[in-house]
């Protein structure tokens, strides 16, 4: 079994997706992975506003953020549906870190990236979304995917396996 190093898991939530975040970090740590939590919540990232913010003037929280994701291979990223898409917290930062370099898919080209979501609701939008922009900025979305609510409870085989098919996926040079 491959030694993955870098594992980021990216929460957008302080709810159930912390918690399913963890469960992901315990489960890697039990495969011997290494991995982290990035909690969005414990942030304080302005709204990013075209109008007020240029490439000038980046928060320290996101180039901070922005040198740790450059530096790690795998990224899974556990966020909730609102209003049956992408939660603001998350959006905000895919729009922060997309205006913070020369090339706004400079940090998303060709990287490997699993997603999970714990919906209230039925979740499948969120992961559509989350999908459909991360393919359009240059990802390598894993094509399994965790959805779970109230009424399905994570499966931490299903867990195991997503872990261990990103862990067979290489970034892309491009």
């Amino acid at each position: 079994m491959p030694d993955l190093k870098d594992l980021i898991i990216i929460s957008a939530s302080c709810g159930k997706n912390l918690e399913l975040s963890k469960k992901f970090q315990e489960k890697s740590n039990e495969l011997k992975f290494n991995s982290e939590i990035l909690d969005l919540t414990t942030f304080d990232i302005p709204l990013f506003n075209p109008r007020i913010h240029t490439k000038e003037n980046i928060p320290v929280e996101i180039i901070e953020i922005k040198e740790k994701l450059f530096a790690t291979e795998k990224w899974i990223i556990c966020a909730p549906e609102y209003n049956g898409s992408i939660p603001p917290i998350l959006s905000n930062l895919i729009a922060w870190l997309s205006v913070s370099g020369d090339d706004f898919r400079n940090l998303f080209n060709g990287q490997p990236i699993a997603i999970a979501t714990f919906s209230g609701g039925v979740g499948l939008e969120l992961l559509t979304s989350l999908r459909i922009q991360l393919v359009h900025l240059g990802s390598q979305v894993l094509g399994r995917q965790l959805l779970s609510s109230f009424s399905k409870p994570v499966d931490i085989k299903t867990i195991e396996d997503i872990i261990q098919r990103l862990s067979q996926m290489k970034k892309l040079k491009v």
